[in-house]
């Protein structure tokens, strides 16, 4: 099957969702946002994860978008198919293996709070599910619930498709422990972007972004130099990159609420959030001008390409 880093390569987006005036999805714009982030550089991407509201599309439109995109790109198509509901998991991961998809993201089994043999069976049912590789996604934050080290070790060891974590859990010091016990050629991927350049010192392949919808090159070019050797210079892309960690997430505008601004300045209108998100605040399109124009300096001083 091949590591994760051959099959998804380093830069993948957590893709937004595109939505009409309406709140309806709008599929035409969703793939021109994918063909964008191809142009860009991204080497995958992730559909209807957490940036992609997942938790507001229905089977119907999840499904939709991933025959979609996956038809319109040629990078990998990752879908994002595991919920809080192992059956409901298992049957969306087969229907999206149906439509073509390259990979699956499954992220930890949230609200419900299970214990470690619950998360195991649960990532089990959905590895077994199909024969794409598959993603775990461990985001505690969101989920209420730590996948433990020995619990990804030995689902690592037992399913032969289960080939890398996407670590959102905020601690390089515990993935540097995890990927000095875990097997040969299992990856991470940082799904923290301001963690980026720390758990690729500890070992990490590459992102799976958000702020790749924008800065792809300097992520890009992040990780090429990083894997070069090039410590410093890497450490001065980050430096550059702060503004866009910042701007991404926040009380008053959670992500993806800015992102979604974000594309709209970028011509790539996604429309509003569904509620409970909602509509973002009026700064953010200012916002999103300022992290974009100090993008553009630093791609000159850094001699990098800009968004383009």
């Amino acid at each position: 099957m091949g590591t994760a880093a051959d099959l998804f390569g380093p830069v993948v987006t957590a893709m937004v969702t595109a939505f009409d005036g309406e709140g309806g999805l709008d599929i035409d714009k969703t793939v021109s946002i994918a063909r964008f982030l191809q142009s860009q550089g991204n080497t995958a991407l992730v559909l209807t994860g957490t940036t992609g509201e997942a938790s507001t599309l229905t089977d119907e439109e999840k499904i939709a978008i991933w025959e979609a995109v996956a038809s319109a790109v040629t990078i990998p198509v990752i879908a994002g198919s595991g919920s809080n509901d192992t059956a409901h998991s298992v049957h969306m991961t087969a229907s999206a293996e149906r439509v073509g998809v390259a990979g699956i993201l499954a992220v930890a089994p949230y609200y419900n709070r299970p214990a470690q043999s619950g998360i195991a069976g649960h990532f089990r049912a959905v590895a077994g599910a199909t024969k794409l590789p598959v993603v775990l996604y461990d985001i505690p934050v969101r989920t209420g619930r730590k996948v433990a080290a020995d619990t990804i070790i030995g689902l690592a060891d037992e399913l032969d498709n289960l080939v890398a974590l996407k670590d959102a859990a905020g601690s390089p010091a515990a993935t540097a422990e995890l990927l000095g016990r875990a097997k040969a050629g299992f990856d991470v991927y940082s799904g923290d972007d301001s963690l980026t350049l720390p758990l690729l010192s500890v070992g990490a392949v590459g992102v799976i972004g958000v702020a790749t919808h924008w800065a792809t090159p300097f992520f890009a070019a992040m990780l090429e130099t990083f894997f070069a050797g090039n410590v410093a210079r890497a450490a001065e892309i980050n430096r550059a990159l702060v503004p866009s960690y910042i701007f991404e997430t926040s009380e008053a505008a959670p992500n993806p609420v800015p992102t979604k601004a974000m594309m709209e300045q970028l011509g790539y209108a996604a429309g509003d959030c569904r509620l409970p998100l909602g509509k973002g605040p009026d700064w953010l399109a200012d916002k999103a001008g300022v992290v974009l124009s100090g993008l553009a300096d630093a791609a000159s001083e850094l001699n990098i390409k800009a968004v383009s």
